[in-house]
């Protein structure tokens, strides 16, 4: 017979390192100021580089130095990566003749776009950080949050002036992400030189907790028929509902994320699940209670299964639902019909309906430099120092040069002129869907380069497709050098994952408005053996292709086999 001391307790899961770090990091201020204050040596600890994502920085090295100094015992090329919180990609010209000072004084010579609407700057030394963010402060921007365990950049249509409705759903965007930001003033005193206030109230995160959120966290609005911000593969997405002109409010999708790791099948790309239609007045009370169920439900004891995708995998959709229905006191109605139809920027001048004009601008992988023949970041601060609008960075690594008046756009056009840029938004429709990632050589986790690489791939692929008749077909293509999928590569029609130096894991089949994964074709393969894999196939599609039937559909239907998978057996890969 047992008697009680016979019988065990099972012993709580061990938390991972991140949540120990987090919870004694006194709200994400750990040693951050003093290893920034550190001359010694260019980089942080271990723990205050994790803790620095929270606050936008990322430490990097350059990698195609670091076998150089390695040999000469040297210690590697550290810089910080910092990205600007920017919600729905809006940037006054003020703001952007600022930030092109400051990449100039003290960080690498070009800006980049990023995949989620903002800006990034590459090759900040550790002296110049707190620099850095003082001039971004002195325009009114920051890095808050921009990475980390909390909800992050938040993405919306660029163009809220075309609209009414446009314009309601940025300033939706625009709140949520204020509401959303941690209310801890580590930011403020660490780089903006605010004391802490000794004897104060203790400081509290009434919605994050002392651990914040498991993982990352991820949100994006989108307006039918653009799906521009790929719904489908944020953690939390609102689909505007338009009736009659007026926003009636959101469809709410929840778990989509697109994550993994080469060769373990419990990470996986996830579509997002759609949870019902809420009013366009609930938005902040509904992302709260995704939010906080995620905080209180995510894994904590295994980071590559701590994204809410893998929570409601586990827990289903219902019971999600159920969750989220009680913390928010709002019941779902049914999800109200939609339609996605593009994913492409509109480029060249359009009219909004305020009468005013914008010019949608094309930048191959979001960067923004000068080279010979094509000095697109002397065009932008020409603009920038003449314009009285403003500019919006697009998803897909694109700007915009919005609110132009009728006498500015012939001021604007003639800049445009002047530097041969006019012309780039005459590109194939392949290279105007094409993004890249930055991977080689300031990511740490790249295996294979990216946004080096992609000029050379999309003119490979162009030269088959205008062959073959193709070169006004939008297909979407989209590479990055390593399984994490910042440039969203599983939802592209043709995706090239880093596999190893040279090698990609190619993915064939995805639907060209972002309703549907793609699903692997060849596991690792060099880009010229892929142009020749696909070379056929390209040419069966302009023969074969039914009506309306985009690239991504063709494949799926007549190219890749039955057993083509890409992710887990009952993980959403087609949008609902």
């Amino acid at each position: 017979m047992s008697t009680d001391s016979d019988i065990s307790t099972p012993a709580a899961p061990k938390l991972a390192v991140n949540e120990v770090m987090k919870i004694n990091s006194r709200h994400l201020r750990g040693a951050i100021a003093s290893d920034l204050a550190d001359a010694s040596t260019g980089n942080i600890s271990e723990e205050s580089n994790q803790l620095s994502k929270f606050h936008g920085l990322y430490m990097q090295d350059d990698r195609d130095i670091r076998n150089i100094l390695k040999k000469e015992g040297k210690e590697k090329a550290f810089a910080f990566m910092l990205r600007v919180r920017l919600p729905g990609g809006r940037a006054t010209a003020k703001q952007w003749i600022v930030l092109d000072k400051l990449v100039d004084q003290i960080a690498s010579p070009s800006l980049r776009l990023t995949t989620r609407q903002t800006f990034q700057f590459h090759g900040v030394l550790k002296g110049n950080v707190k620099k850095l963010i003082k001039g971004m402060h002195e325009v009114l921007l920051d890095s808050i949050a921009a990475c980390g365990d909390v909800n992050r950049n938040v993405m919306a249509p660029p163009n809220p002036e075309r609209d009414p409705v446009q314009q309601e759903v940025y300033q939706h965007a625009v709140a949520w992400s204020e509401y959303a930001l941690p209310k801890t003033r580590a930011y403020h005193e660490i780089y903006l030189d605010e004391e802490l206030v000794a004897g104060g109230e203790p400081e509290i995160e009434p919605m994050y907790g002392d651990t914040y959120l498991p993982r990352k966290f991820k949100t994006g609005f989108a307006i039918p028929p653009s799906n521009d911000v790929d719904v489908f593969s944020q953690d939390l997405g609102f689909i505007a509902i338009a009736e009659n002109g007026k926003l009636a409010g959101y469809n709410v999708t929840v778990g989509g994320g697109l994550g993994m790791n080469h060769g373990n099948a419990e990470t996986f790309p996830r579509l997002a699940d759609v949870l019902g239609f809420i009013p366009a007045d609930k938005v902040n009370q509904i992302a709260e209670a995704v939010l906080t169920t995620q905080r209180d439900y995510g894994d904590r004891t295994n980071r590559k299964h701590a994204r809410l995708k893998y929570t409601i995998q586990d827990r289903g959709i219902e019971w999600f639902r159920g969750e989220v229905e009680s913390r928010s006191g709002i019941i779902f109605a049914p999800a109200r019909p939609f339609e996605f139809t593009t994913i492409e920027d509109p480029h060249g001048w359009h009219r909004n309906a305020d009468g005013s004009w914008f010019y949608g601008l094309h930048i191959l992988s979001g960067r923004i430099k000068d080279i010979e023949g094509w000095p697109m970041k002397t065009a932008l601060r020409e603009i920038a120092e003449i314009h009285d609008g403003d500019f919006r960075l697009t998803p897909s690594q694109n700007v915009t040069i919005s609110g132009v008046s009728d006498s500015k756009k012939v001021e604007i056009e003639a800049i445009l002129a002047k530097h041969g840029l006019t012309s780039e938004n005459n590109r194939s429709s392949l290279r105007l869907n094409a993004l890249s990632c930055v991977a080689l050589p300031t990511c740490g986790l790249a295996l294979a380069e990216s946004e080096r690489a992609l000029p050379d791939i999309l003119k490979k692929f162009e030269s088959v497709l205008d062959t073959a008749g193709l070169h006004d077909d939008a297909i979407s293509l989209r590479v990055t050098g390593c399984p994490n999928g910042c440039a969203r590569p599983y939802l592209a029609e043709i995706g090239f994952v880093g596999k190893a130096p040279g090698k990609y894991a190619l993915y064939l089949g995805a639907k060209y408005n972002g309703t549907r994964l793609n699903r692997l074709f060849s596991p690792s393969i060099t880009i010229d053996d892929a142009v020749t894999l696909l070379t056929p196939i390209i040419k069966r599609f302009a023969l074969e292709r039914q009506e309306a039937e985009g690239f991504g559909d063709f494949c799926d239907r007549a190219i890749l086999p039955e057993d083509a998978t890409f992710h887990s057996v009952g993980t959403p890969r087609t949008a609902v």
